[in-house]
């Protein structure tokens, strides 16, 4: 069953083509004003000299005429009435023609060959119905055969003649209705595939919706955690992100925060990213007491198996840190940690060590724990490379020491100031956002 019987005639359809036709009869009579008056030239060096101001004055009138067309055609909109004006350019264009073949011999005269120019711009040019092509094209040869019947021709006619030009015109109007047949099917098989795109891209776009509320809504909503003071902000380069953060609190009373960036980004790596949230959450809440190391190689263990299932090829920089009170114990190869000093009013830089996940099997011996100690309003900010790496117009990166000397310049203000400033440091910065950009905040109280 083709297209556009599945739809049939929809109102959408009538409004494209009413549309189309309209801007197409502007070209048309575009293509009239300019070509009626320059065939004058032709005439010149072909026509007799008592002809030329006849045929100067016909071609003037026509050239009017279409004019007026262009200007109206300019000044309305598209209706159901749109292909009259293929009827209207048909009748004066060819009535100018079939007039001077009355004055050139009228049946004998070869002159009727621009009537065939006529019907095949009108024809090929408006995506008209297979009917209006038919009788457009009887206009054609009606007017020439008319005209040249009613107007005394000076000598005979010649039999020959009148088969040999009606043949002709015939068989190119059963050419040119034929292409503007098939044109006309090719251009609505056209817009109904468009519209079945429009429908699944649609449809596509309303499912990601769905995939990137379901992430969002997965992202944490705590403001405060025993010891810390937390605030966070996510904000995907695509629809569904890549990067991810959480803060967890345990049925044991721990608290995790972790941070990562699935390599590149969009439903692939959201999902990715979806399955490490949920590893770490179901490693981490039944047992207390984990080293981020083992959560990590277990963690991994799960995003190897799922990502060679997928049959992606993705990986994933994660640190992972349990928040005990004075000391944050973390583990993971991710970004360098910032540290703020409230003491001293200075922001440290903490390495991170370790191996990506979802790289190779085993990562145990390749994912260290290391210990931060924190006084009393100390801040860890933690980020992603969507932050350092955005890039101006210029293709200069935010960097990590404008990072730095931003976190230092903004610490003193609470959590929730801090994260909302830097995402307007590097939202101003940057020209356009190519990555998620995620911070993740956390102040010792």
């Amino acid at each position: 069953m083709n297209t556009q019987s599945a739809h049939g005639e929809s109102t959408e359809l009538t409004l494209y083509m009413q549309g189309l036709t309209h801007e197409w009869a502007k070209t048309l009579a575009a293509l009239g004003f300019t070509l009626i008056p320059i065939f004058f030239l032709l005439d010149v060096f072909m026509m007799p000299n008592e002809l030329l101001m006849r045929f100067g004055l016909n071609r003037g009138i026509t050239t009017a005429l279409v004019v007026g067309q262009y200007f109206v055609l300019r000044a309305t909109k598209p209706s159901r009435f749109s292909f009259l004006h293929g009827y209207f350019f048909t009748v004066v264009a060819s009535l100018m023609i079939a007039l001077m073949t009355t004055d050139l011999g009228g049946f004998s005269s070869t002159y009727y060959a621009g009537l065939n120019l006529v019907a095949v711009a009108v024809n090929l040019l408006l995506p008209w119905e297979f009917i209006h092509s038919a009788i457009n094209s009887a206009i054609v040869i009606g007017l020439y055969v008319g005209l040249n019947v009613l107007v005394p021709q000076a000598a005979p006619v010649d039999t020959a003649a009148i088969v040999n030009n009606l043949y002709f015109l015939t068989g190119s109007a059963i050419i040119v209705v034929s292409i503007a047949y098939v044109k006309l099917h090719l251009v609505k098989r056209e817009f109904f595939l468009r519209t079945d795109l429009k429908t699944a891209r649609d449809a596509l776009w309303g499912e990601m919706e769905v995939a990137k509320h379901i992430q969002t809504a997965l992202l944490p909503n705590v403001h405060h955690v025993p010891g810390y003071t937390v605030a966070a902000v996510m904000i995907p380069a695509d629809e569904v992100g890549g990067d991810y953060y959480d803060v967890i609190e345990t049925a044991g009373g721990e608290t995790w925060a972790c941070i990562g960036d699935v390599s590149g980004h969009g439903v692939e790596s959201g999902l990715i990213m979806m399955m490490t949230q949920t590893s770490i959450f179901t490693a981490v809440n039944p047992t207390a007491g984990l080293a981020p190391s083992r959560v990590l190689t277990q963690v991994n263990s799960v995003i190897m198996e799922n990502i060679l299932r997928l049959g992606a090829d993705r990986y994933m920089t994660l640190t992972l840190s349990r928040l005990d009170g004075e000391h944050v114990v973390f583990a993971g190869r991710h970004q360098d940690l910032l540290v703020y000093r409230a003491a001293r009013g200075i922001t440290e830089v903490v390495p991170t060590s370790g191996t990506w996940l979802g790289v190779v099997e085993d990562v145990s011996s390749h994912v260290p724990d290391t210990t931060l100690t924190l006084a009393a309003g100390d801040l860890v900010l933690f980020f992603t490379d969507g932050i350092t790496e955005a890039t101006n117009a210029a293709g200069e990166m935010f960097g990590d020491t404008r990072l730095r000397q931003a976190l230092t310049r903004y610490a003193r203000g609470s959590v929730d100031e801090i994260v909302a400033h830097l995402v307007r440091d590097v939202r101003e910065f940057m020209a356009v956002q190519r990555d998620d950009l995620t911070l993740l905040a956390i102040r010792r109280d």
